[in-house]
């Protein structure tokens, strides 16, 4: 059974800096590049960042560029969000994806989702 468990949100206040970890178990995860997405209440979830499997590749969104960097331990089965400079704008549910094709995580597609975890940013 796979299972992605995210980790680390909080509460914190603005230009505060937390770090998400989404740890894997049940799927090989050399295998899949993993993503992270946010759902804001009343909004449609949205993309944040994603990496490739061999690390090769990140991406990012816009209003995330420059804050938030996603990193992957392959040897601990765990991705990673580095959010840094927090804005009230980043109050979320966290998730994260893992697809075993780069588009599939990039578009939202993931073969696989963690149930979140509530970052709230206060101002």
């Amino acid at each position: 059974q796979v299972r992605l468990v995210e980790s680390g949100g909080g509460l914190v206040q603005a230009g505060a800096s937390l770090r998400l970890s989404c740890a894997s178990s049940g799927l090989t995860f050399t295998r899949y590049a993993m993503g992270w997405f946010r759902q804001a209440p009343g909004k449609e979830r949205e993309f944040v960042a994603a990496i490739s499997r061999s690390f090769a590749q990140t991406y990012s969104a816009d209003s995330v560029k420059g804050r938030f960097t996603i990193s992957r331990d392959n040897a601990e089965n765990t991705v990673y969000l580095q959010m840094n400079s927090l804005k009230p704008d980043d109050t979320a549910v966290y998730y994260c994806a893992a697809g075993d094709i780069w588009s599939k995580v990039v578009g939202g597609r993931g073969d696989y989702w963690g149930q979140g975890t509530q970052v709230t940013v206060s101002s």
